[in-house]
């Protein structure tokens, strides 16, 4: 079985390191936008796990955006000793805007000499055919990445968490960002409520035969939110540590092994989580990730799971 620098997934560091020769370290940046599931457009609140920073919490504070980079720059400076980033427009949707806006947000960033690649956290429902044109003129000039926030293939889940758009959507997306050159990393949710073990490892399947990308994230119950009033509520419970553990490796068995892993858990907000409680502690969970890895002999792309994803 094939190792990545002597890990059993391609993960995104060592994509970076056979790419760009080194180290990237990313950027968080506000773009000053909203998102169409909060302002009406679509429907107001966001979806349910969303929380009122719309999943900017760690960005830089809103600013001119070459402040907003030398602040984020700052802020690492002191761990990180490379010069080349990843500008990450991540609170909120960050194509949710004119053309001609977001052309004067992006290009003096993607033309920053310490600026490697550019990332684009948005919805798919907010690429229109003149984004997708100013996309394929940024790609011209460096990597760009679109992050796209499926998080479910299942259209009751998805109609449940409020995220506003159909799963045809997500792939017209994913089909004209790939036409105009950029790369396509894919958010997805374990632990939505009511979805069995055997509907995330279908999603999983599915964004592995579209997706260049994807980050894999442990549904998180944060203050503020409509998904918190109905945990509070009683009506459904986070996974446990060893069943998001035992999952992510039964994800990894099943991705491909060309898509690159961006995140194998997240990171919520601290001071806002509810639950589940141990996942703030990333490094372990990492660690134990790692160690179920190799206990299950899996790896990225093993195949290890029969087609009814029964072990």
């Amino acid at each position: 079985m094939k190792l990545w620098n002597g890990r059993r997934y391609y993960s995104l560091d060592c994509c970076l390191k056979e790419r760009f020769g080194e180290k990237l370290y990313k950027l968080s940046l506000n773009g000053g936008m909203t998102c169409p599931n909060r302002d009406g457009k679509i429907a107001t609140g966001g979806c349910i796990f969303c929380s009122e920073g719309g999943s900017g919490e760690f960005s830089a504070p809103p600013a001119d955006i070459q402040k907003q980079i030398d602040y984020a720059k700052s802020l690492v400076k002191d761990k990180f000793s490379g010069d080349k980033y990843i500008a990450y427009f991540q609170a909120y949707t960050n194509t949710y805007a004119s053309v001609e806006y977001l052309e004067k947000l992006f290009t003096p960033v993607i033309k920053r000499k310490d600026i490697a690649v550019l990332s684009i956290a948005t919805r798919p429902d907010c690429l229109e055919s003149d984004k997708i044109q100013l996309i394929s003129e940024l790609s011209k000039i460096k990597p760009v990445w679109v992050e796209l926030g499926l998080q479910t293939m299942h259209e009751k889940t998805a109609e449940f968490i409020h995220r506003g758009y159909r799963l045809e959507c997500y792939e017209k997306a994913v089909c004209d960002l790939k036409q105009v050159g950029a790369e396509v990393i894919t958010h997805i949710i374990l632990g939505l409520p009511f979805e069995s073990r055997e509907d995330m490892l279908k999603t999983a399947e599915y964004v592995g035969k579209f997706t260049d990308g994807i980050k894999i994230q442990l549904l998180h119950v944060l203050e503020n939110t409509r998904l918190a009033e109905m945990y509070a509520e009683g009506l459904f419970e986070t996974l446990s540590e060893y069943e998001y553990i035992s999952l992510v490796c039964d994800v990894i068995g099943i991705l491909p092994q060309n898509v690159v892993i961006h995140r194998l858990t997240g990171d919520g907000d601290k001071k806002l989580l509810i639950s589940p409680k141990w996942s703030g502690d990333k490094r372990r969970v990492l660690n134990l990730i790692n160690h179920e890895l190799k206990s299950r002999n899996i790896y990225q792309g093993c195949n290890w799971i029969d087609k009814n994803f029964g072990v």
